[in-house]
């Protein structure tokens, strides 16, 4: 499903280079659940960012879904993103000014679905997330698992590929992060292929494989303890 090879990122200020990825190997097959881990600056975020699509290596191959996107233009990448992935984020991301339905449909707008389908659609995502009740309320109601819910509303509504999850829980205390966790795991389980970005090792004993980073680089592959007994 997502393969690089390698995969470099260099980012350049006046006379100063910084490598973030140093020749990153990784694949990612359909159904799998992924933790990336690694200390802060080890390039996990720009990695992330390239899976998904917001960015772009300085060299290297990334195969999406067996097409070569390391040279896609912004818009290219636009428009693979908005069908294909679904983005979780430390602080929700959603937007003040909208209800908890319009946030959760908004991916849906953008794909230009009829307002009747995005209806359904948002129903039975807000339904999946234990949410449906909160439906009419804005995100400063709600409190931060009951916004992080929402958020894994919005990702999943437009049915994607796969959904790239950064620090889902960093934000949240132990019971709502474990409620996270439980929910991105049911998503898992049902065939929904989650790559997710994490300090947490309690986080990533939720996923079946743990690709370690440091200075840019895998330094590991395993499976979570959890998995493998």
């Amino acid at each position: 499903m997502i393969q690089t090879n390698e995969l470099t990122r260099i980012f350049r200020a006046e006379e100063v280079e910084t490598t973030a990825l140093n020749k990153v190997n990784i694949n990612i097959e359909q159904g799998e659940f992924v933790a990336i881990m690694g200390p802060s600056g080890c390039g996990k975020s720009t990695l992330l960012n390239i899976l998904g699509l917001l960015d772009t290596p300085t060299n290297g191959v990334f195969n999406f879904f067996n097409e070569n996107v390391a040279g896609y233009s912004e818009r290219q990448r636009a428009r693979l993103r908005k069908k294909n992935i679904g983005f979780v984020f430390q602080n929700f991301n959603l937007i003040d000014q909208f209800t908890v339905f319009e946030n959760v449909e908004l991916p849906l707008i953008y794909l230009g679905l009829s307002a009747k389908e995005r209806k359904t659609r948002v129903e039975a995502a807000l339904e999946k997330m234990q949410m449906t009740h909160r439906r009419k309320h804005y995100p400063s109601q709600l409190s931060g698992g009951q916004q992080q819910r929402v958020a894994i509303a919005r990702a999943v509504v437009s049915d994607p590929k796969f959904i790239l999850a950064d620090e889902p829980t960093g934000n949240l205390d132990s019971a709502h992060g474990d409620e996270v966790m439980n929910l991105l795991g049911e998503l898992n389980q049902a065939g929904t292929t989650i790559i997710m970005v994490t300090h947490s090792q309690r986080d990533a004993e939720y996923a079946q494989r743990v690709i370690m980073l440091f200075d840019g680089q895998v330094i590991s592959e395993k499976l979570s303890s959890e998995k493998s007994n």
